[in-house]
């Protein structure tokens, strides 16, 4: 049961207690009543008979009249009142009476005449005295109910008793409950929670399906969140570390490049036109490299910012993928590779040229890097996967999924391909499938394909890489239409 609900509960027996009380002393004692009712008239009645033949003598109407008489009657406490005709006192057994009580009028007088009227404390029973059919006074007779006052005063002192025994065994229970099912549990809490900001173990333990088990829940949904920020903060620290260790690495070995060789420009009377130019060849080779490495190291830190926003324009799909896909063949023909391009697209993309020209310029390097003389690279720009179903490999035409409403930018390449373990990181920052970072032509800082993932995304896209050894390995990015 919720916490809410049980303590709603509580407050209602709480508060219907004390009517549930006294409705049952009412009915009781309305029950009592009922009982004794005819009882009490019956006795009162036969006592009225005994005592009205004294008290309808006149000579008691009398002032100064001896009433030694109705003073003999008191003895069972019964309270005898002698009234004037003017509604004067002129004899009471009370005590407690003031005599100096104005007298009663008509109304009064002669209210309830003859009727014996039952109170709570007393029946009442009042009648007229006449001489030669004259009123010459009234009496008055009180006659305690002191049995049925006992009764109700035990039937009371009995519910209040049971009341207070009821209140204190809901109060004992509910403050035990409160310590079981809410003090306790919170304590609980509170120092898993000061465990957990003092860096201490902390073990989850079952809950239920409360108010505070719910607390006790999202505790530990934050405690798991917060552990996971803080192992993604801490590898992103190793990235980091790994990434200045690594960045460090190579821009120190094409310092050293440009270093020896501009020393030996320098120093070097004996060197020919050939050899000089060779070497200023390697300085500007050297330096482009770093330059190029810089950039990457810009544009990936970039990326990384939360508050980096790229600026979007809206473009046609096949002007603007016509134009990114031109200008690679160059390049290509330098290692005599074969490079077929196919562009077919519609509709209208946001796009930042900018952003989507490095995106095929690094994925293209990767291709040309791995791609051997006279094997082929695909590179193309297509909405509907049937124009390029006969191009792709088997496996990637398999394994890719193709929907409509977006543009799908293909890069595949013939060559050794990566293996599946190393296809795993292969979006990993400084991440090569190929370690060998010791040769001599210019490689990449690593960065290229983590780069080209970050931003495919940030044009609300995703990259897929397709790779199987001794036959290639494609790379497939997607971006939604806006519109057709």
């Amino acid at each position: 049961m919720k916490l809410k609900t049980w303590l709603l509960v509580s407050y209602f027996i709480v508060m219907s207690l004390p009517l549930v009380v006294a409705y049952v002393l009412f009915a009781w004692i309305q029950s009592y009543n009922n009982e004794q009712k005819v009882a009490e008239y019956i006795h009162a009645s036969s006592e009225i008979q005994e005592i009205t033949t004294i008290l309808r003598s006149a000579e008691l109407y009398k002032p100064n009249a001896d009433r030694k008489e109705v003073e003999k009657l008191n003895g069972e406490q019964i309270i005898i009142e002698l009234y004037h005709r003017d509604g004067f006192l002129l004899y009471t057994s009370n005590v407690a009476f003031n005599r100096q009580s104005p007298p009663l009028n008509n109304e009064q007088l002669y209210a309830d005449l003859y009727s014996l009227k039952q109170g709570y404390q007393s029946f009442t029973y009042k009648e007229p005295v006449f001489v030669n059919n004259e009123i010459v006074g009234f009496f008055q007779v009180h006659f305690p109910r002191h049995e049925w006052k006992n009764a109700v005063t035990k039937r009371t002192v009995i519910m209040v008793s049971v009341f207070i025994t009821l209140f204190l065994m809901i109060y004992a229970f509910i403050i035990y409950f409160v310590n079981k099912k809410v003090n306790r549990r919170l304590q609980d809490l509170m120092e898993e929670m000061t465990n957990f900001a003092e860096g201490k173990q902390v073990s989850e333990t079952d809950f239920n399906n409360d108010e505070i088990g719910q607390l006790k829940a999202h505790f530990y949904t934050m405690r798991r969140q917060i552990l996971s920020a803080r192992e993604a903060i801490e590898r992103q620290q190793q990235e980091k570390e790994y990434m200045i260790a690594t960045l460090s690495h190579d821009l120190k070995t094409p310092l050293t490049s440009i270093q020896a060789y501009a020393e030996a420009l320098e120093t070097e009377r004996s060197l020919t036109e050939e050899e000089q130019q060779e070497y200023r060849e390697v300085i500007v080779e050297k330096a482009n490299f770093m330059k190029q490495m810089l950039d990457d190291l810009l544009t990936y830190t970039l990326l990384q910012s939360s508050t980096y926003e790229i600026e979007f324009v809206h473009v046609d799909g096949m002007e603007f993928f016509e134009m990114l896909l031109s200008d690679y063949e160059p390049l290509c023909n330098e290692k005599n590779i074969i490079l077929e391009t196919i562009c077919d697209t519609d509709g209208m993309y946001a796009v930042n040229p900018k952003q989507m020209i490095r995106v095929v310029d690094n994925i293209m390097s990767n291709a040309i890097h791995h791609t051997e003389a006279g094997k082929q690279i695909l590179l193309a720009a297509v909405t509907d996967e049937k124009v390029i179903k006969n191009k792709l490999f088997d496996y990637v035409f398999q394994n890719a999924v193709f929907e409509d409403g977006y543009a799908y930018l293909i890069v595949q390449n013939e060559g050794t391909g990566i293996n599946e373990e190393a296809l795993k990181y292969v979006f990993d920052p400084l991440y090569q499938a190929d370690q060998a970072r010791s040769k001599k032509e210019a490689r990449g800082t690593g960065l290229g394909l983590s780069i080209t993932k970050q931003i495919i995304e940030r044009h609300r896209g995703d990259v897929k890489i397709f790779s199987k050894e001794n036959v290639g390995t494609c790379v497939i990015c997607r971006i939604p239409q806006i519109s057709k």
